[in-house]
């Protein structure tokens, strides 16, 4: 069973980076052909895809996030993180980690983690 769980810090200042990783078990994030996500939700909002890291290490991020977001992966600790530099209030939502498949469903999802914008 693939299971997915997001870490980091709850609570980061304005104008900081923020960062969270993403544990995967059960699986293999360099396994075919799996790609793995990074989504938030605001309050009250909905859905936003962040960015991806597919199995062969590429990348790809929302373009108006472009200039702003990193995704990487270590592939020794089977983990792969998100960092969000300058970050505003605006940035306060729950952050998920999910997994996507070949047929482009998301097939599963981390629990989720609050992160917090404030000083």
């Amino acid at each position: 069973q693939v299971q997915l769980q997001e870490s980091g810090p709850g609570l980061v200042k304005p104008s900081q980076t923020l960062s969270l990783t993403c544990t995967v078990s059960g699986g293999s994030i360099t396994g075919n052909y799996y790609y793995y996500n990074w989504i938030r939700q605001p309050p009250g909002k909905g859905l936003e895809w962040m960015g991806v890291i597919n199995y062969s290490g590429y990348t790809y991020s929302r373009p108006s996030l472009k200039s702003r977001t990193s995704i990487s992966r270590d592939t020794s600790k089977n983990q792969f993180t998100l960092q969000l530099s300058s970050v505003t209030p605006e940035a306060t939502a729950v952050y998920y980690c999910t997994r996507g498949n070949s047929g482009y469903e998301y097939d599963y999802w981390g629990q989720g983690t609050q992160v917090t914008v404030s000083s």
